[in-house]
């Protein structure tokens, strides 16, 4: 009789290291459970498929491993689309496994089939349909090799559900992984290399961009090296943050949209960027034919299609960051620099006059609120919980104003420390993807910074934490607003204020104990102190509903389409009077 081919993808992804999936069991892919019960593998019930790939997601983040998802068909498998995307904005490596209906009842509309392929095949590294049990060895191992090799990425594996059944002995192939057509540059042209070496020893007012590829890659020793040895600035992207240790005197912080001044115009006067793993979008650049007007631009980055792609590059450097950028340090270290001591200076004066423009960074306690009838200050609250973790925190986020004030005010120490959806800007994604972060790493505390918006839209994975002993700490930044589109309306839209109440909001004490949570409400300095250190010392998951200034808005902001330079450092004061 042989084995079924659900025991064959058991099999394959035990070869893989997969210790967890994070799942939903339907009628396609009960022979897969089937073969889980007697699986070593570990198996975590979501509450929602959406939820499964945002955990594996957030697993994927801090581990470095592949994730791993399971959904059944139809409704399953598309419960899981927002996350691939959000994966593969983020270059997340993550294998989905979905069921399908029986390969005779493929394209008759039967009960709950979808053309899985086809509506993945956009957000997705690269998809199967798998045909016959004997190729799902060869098509599993494939998958991880494409999902976390290159630039990593979501990879889906859509099997019906009588390949599952069907029974045989099956092939395990023994040469490496890989396919016909899929290739990615490794190490990068030593002729490349030395041209951008030669470009940053001309330079005087050089500048590094950090990007989540220094992340993914494990190179963040390489740029920290770099940046010291050489004596230059750098900023980072969304994803790149915690390559460099957020408190070093010469990084500028976060660059782009919602960027520090210095970042910003750091960025707007530099003869030369070194873009390091990074895609120059457009939350980065502002408008992209004024980025950096007055800069060669060094691009090392893994794939070419980025290269190019939004801002003109004159120095590419394709190839893996573990190649390229011990061979561009090693360049640079045999080339000394054209700029003399005075001209290095004079860069770094300039850069520590525009720090002292970022006033956010100088809030007094009475300004940050929280006594004296003032309302919280939500920029108060994150610093607190800075301070309550002492920077030692995975810390993960769901997309909104809060996610701009975390990235801003919390010194990120150290790579897969944040955890944040950056090219999809996924709400919902926070809680599923702090429950992943908190299996990847069971004795490392885990915060989750949310909004009100935000944490109801997945708010039923609190019964997977409950489920699984996952003591992830929440943080509800509770303005009673769609904080981030109310500040666009006030700023844009002439203070038009459409569909952003949030009124009616659960009471999330005794939702806590709905869910069989602590929970807790913050309205107070002093009451924020006492629940963040209850927050330290609970063994079990704790929500905090934090209550802030309603109209509290990101600064600095870079309105959209416009260059780096149109920074707008607090609320108009026309504003400021209406409010």
């Amino acid at each position: 009789m042989g084995e079924t081919g659900a025991k064959t993808l058991l099999q394959c992804l035990q070869e893989e290291g997969v210790e967890v999936i994070f799942g939903y069991p339907g009628g396609a892919v009960l022979p897969i459970y089937d073969a889980l019960y007697d699986s070593p593998i570990r198996h975590v019930l979501v509450r929602h498929e959406q939820g499964a790939v945002h955990a594996a997601d957030g697993y994927a983040r801090v581990s470095g491993k592949v994730g791993v998802c399971l959904a059944t068909s139809g409704p399953g498998a598309t419960n899981l689309v927002t996350g691939l995307a959000t994966a593969l904005m983020d270059s997340i490596p993550i294998v989905a496994v979905t069921g399908q209906v029986a390969r005779p009842l493929i394209g008759t509309d039967a009960f709950q089939e979808v053309d899985t392929i086809g509506v993945t095949r956009a957000i997705t590294k690269h998809s199967y349909l798998v045909e016959d049990a004997a190729d799902i060895a060869r098509i599993v191992h494939e998958a991880f090799h494409i999902a976390r090799t290159g630039r990593p990425g979501p990879v889906l594996i859509d099997i019906p559900k009588n390949v599952a059944l069907q029974r045989g002995t099956f092939p395990h192939p023994t040469d490496p992984p890989g396919r016909r057509g899929y290739r990615f540059h490794k190490e990068a042209e030593p002729m490349a290399v030395e041209a951008a070496a030669e470009a940053f020893a001309a330079a005087e007012r050089p500048l590094l961009i950090v990007g989540g590829g220094v992340v993914r890659s494990g190179t963040e020793e390489f740029v920290r090296r770099l940046m010291a040895e050489q004596d230059v600035p750098a900023a980072s992207t969304l994803m790149g943050l915690g390559a460099v240790v957020g408190t070093n005197p010469r990084h500028l912080g976060l660059l782009g949209m919602h960027g520090t001044y210095a970042a910003n115009r750091a960025t707007a006067h530099a003869d030369l960027v070194v873009g390091i793993g990074l895609r120059f979008d457009d939350r980065v650049t502002g408008s992209a034919p004024h980025f950096a007007p007055k800069a060669k631009i060094v691009h090392m980055e893994i794939d070419e299609a980025e290269v190019g792609k939004i801002v003109p590059v004159d120095y590419p450097v394709l190839g893996d960051l573990r190649y390229a950028l011990p061979a561009f340090l090693d360049a640079v270290g045999r080339q000394p620099r054209a700029a003399d001591d005075e001209a290095c200076k004079a860069w770094w004066d300039e850069i520590r006059a525009w720090e002292g423009h970022q006033g956010w960074t100088a809030l007094t306690p009475m300004e940050l609120g929280g006594s004296g009838g003032r309302p919280l200050r939500p920029q108060a609250v994150i610093q607190a919980v800075y301070r309550a973790t002492q920077g030692d925190a995975v810390i993960v986020t769901d997309v909104g104003q809060h996610q701009m004030w975390t990235a801003l005010l919390y010194p990120f120490a150290r790579t897969r420390q944040l955890v944040t959806s950056g090219g999809l800007g996924t709400m919902g994604f926070g809680l599923p993807a702090a429950l992943g972060a908190q299996m990847a790493k069971p004795d490392e505390s885990v915060w989750l910074i949310s909004g009100d918006g935000s944490i109801q839209m997945n708010i039923q994975e609190m019964a997977t934490a409950t489920n699984y002993g996952l003591p992830v700490r929440v943080v509800v930044i509770n303005n009673h607003q769609l904080g981030m589109v109310r500040q666009w309306q006030e700023l844009f839209h002439q203070e038009r204020y459409s569909a952003v109440a949030m009124t009616d909001l659960p009471d999330y004490r005794l939702l806590a104990e709905a869910y069989g949570w602590k929970g807790m409400r913050v309205e107070t300095a002093e009451e924020l102190r006492e629940a963040l250190e209850a927050c330290r010392s609970c063994p079990g998951p704790i929500i905090l509903d934090v209550v802030v200034e309603q109209q509290e808005n990101v600064f600095p902001m870079v309105p959209a389409g416009a260059s780096l330079v149109d920074v707008i450092l607090e609320k108009p004061e026309s504003a400021v009077e209406r409010s």
